[in-house]
Parts: structure tokens; C-alpha cells; sequence
């Protein structure tokens, strides 16, 4: 099926959609359409999936999540970010809402500078600490092809799934409202402990310490 010739530069358009049945090794299912886009101010191959119904006059839940091929593909401990895909996918589903897969792997650094980080982090240095020894951003992160989807579906005001303060100011700078931000929930291990700590004191983000023993 052809698809849609690209927009101007400066805005993005849909591209293709199509349905596809979502299974978790837990046995958790979901349907989501996924959405694909031309014009994104990166070029990368981002997605949105659609989940469940928006009710009539309501805001739509979602979720800014990151690539993570080590915690969503491979389960890593590392970090949080595979139980908060799956926490993400059910609470949407049952909200109403979009979930963008972000292609901006190692807070945007990189699967193979990620993994160098994380040999810096084994010698003691924190998440932030060693992004910027390997002459790095601490996360470089921006947001602008989340807030170019988010206005090619009509999705203006949301209500966003989020411990991280930094992706509700930016999506407001970029035009989108943040009507309420939603805290995901703790996924504590031992291996993540220094990990979601960091977190909250370098970036405030909305994780209650005291949940972070060890």
C-alpha cells in the first residue's frame, strides 16, 4: 500500500497505522494500533501504539518511553525500564491513550555508549556521572518528535505516565498541554537500587526515596 508523501518541513503526518496483537511473558495481552510517521524533526523511526479508548471528553493517558534494548527486549535489572513498558501498556490500555516507543536508546547517547557507561558505573560512578565522563550529555534526550506525534493524532492536552519532570516540561515548551503528570510505579531490584536513586537526586524525578533501601 503506498503511503502518504511527506509534510513540510516543520510538522509530521501519519504515515501508516496498523493493529498488532501485544503478548507479555506474563501472559498479559493488549491490542494496540501503531502508528508510523513522516516529518519527525530527527528522522528517526519512532512509533506510537494506540491503546484502549479515550472516553468522550476525556484526556489521554501517555507514556514518553525510551528504547531500552537491554531492559525491554532482554529483562535487565540495570534498570527499570522493562517493568515500566509493561506497567505502561496495561495502564493505558485501560485509560485510554498513546504509548511512543522513542528510538533514543541510553537517555540518547546509544546502545554501544550505554554499555560503556554501564562498565564506568561498575567502577562506581553514578548513571549521570558516567554519561558525561565518556564526554556525553547526561541525557540528551529532546522531545520535539514526541510533541510533532502527539499533534499529528490530535492529542494536544494528555495526561502523562511519567517520574521524570524534564518530559512534561518539554512537551509544554513544545505546545502540548500536560493537563496532570501520572507516576508510574517503583520497580525496585537490587541491581537498579543506585540507578533509581540517582535518579531522584540528580533529576527529581517523582520516586519516593524512602522506597529505595540499599
Amino acid at each position: 500500500m503506498p503511503h502518504p508523501a511527506p509534510p513540510l518541513p516543520g510538522t509530521a503526518t501519519v504515515r501508516a497505522r496498523v493493529r498488532i496483537p501485544l503478548t507479555f511473558p506474563d501472559g498479559y495481552r493488549a491490542e494496540a494500533e501503531v502508528f508510523t510517521f513522516h516529518g519527525l524533526a530527527d528522522g528517526a523511526e519512532h512509533l506510537v501504539l494506540a491503546l484502549g479508548t479515550v472516553p468522550d471528553g476525556g484526556t489521554p493517558l501517555v507514556r514518553l518511553h525510551s528504547e531500552c534494548l537491554t531492559g525491554d527486549v532482554f529483562g535487565s535489572d540495570r534498570c527499570d525500564c522493562g517493568p515500566q513498558l509493561r506497567e505502561s501498556v496495561e495502564r493505558i490500555a485501560e485509560a485510554g491513550g498513546y504509548l511512543l516507543y522513542l528510538r533514543q536508546e541510553g537517555r540518547g547517547i546509544g546502545l554501544y555508549n550505554k554499555l560503556d557507561a554501564y562498565a564506568l558505573q561498575d567502577s562506581g560512578l553514578d548513571t549521570y556521572d558516567a554519561n558525561t565522563a565518556l564526554g556525553l550529555p547526561e541525557d540528551g534526550r529532546d522531545y520535539t518528535a514526541a510533541a510533532q506525534m502527539l499533534t499529528a493524532l490530535g492529542a494536544g492536552t494528555v495526561d502523562l505516565l511519567s517520574n521524570n519532570p524534564d518530559k512534561a516540561a518539554q512537551l509544554a515548551a513544545l505546545g502540548i498541554t500536560v493537563e496532570r503528570r501520572v507516576p508510574t510505579g517503583v520497580h525496585l531490584s537490587a541491581s537498579n537500587v543506585r540507578y533509581l536513586r540517582a535518579k531522584v537526586e540528580r533529576t527529581g524525578h517523582s520516586i519516593e526515596l524512602s522506597r529505595l533501601v540499599g
